[in-house]
């Protein structure tokens, strides 16, 4: 795991453009699936285009935290897991 949010931010943004999958804790042993492409990394959140044909919204953004304290898991269309670098 990434120690650092500035760790995170760099590494996803050399994935910028890229389709990836973000499995989010939703509650209580429920997660649910967004696939979509990174768009656009802020200095304190990132933002992700999802795809219209699985989602009723456009866009979501999840902050960098959210992947150092493990709410979200990350996977791009390569096969790389962000979360566990």
């Amino acid at each position: 795991m990434p120690t650092s949010l500035a760790t995170i931010k760099d590494r996803l943004s050399t994935h910028i453009g890229q389709e990836l999958m973000v499995v989010a804790q939703a509650g209580r042993k429920k997660t649910t699936e967004r696939h979509g492409i990174l768009k656009e990394t802020y200095p304190a959140v990132f933002v992700v285009d999802l795809d219209q044909d699985e989602n009723s919204f456009e866009r979501v953004s999840y902050s960098y935290t959210d992947i150092l304290t493990q709410n979200i898991q990350i996977n791009f269309g390569d096969g790389d897991e962000d979360d566990n670098q």
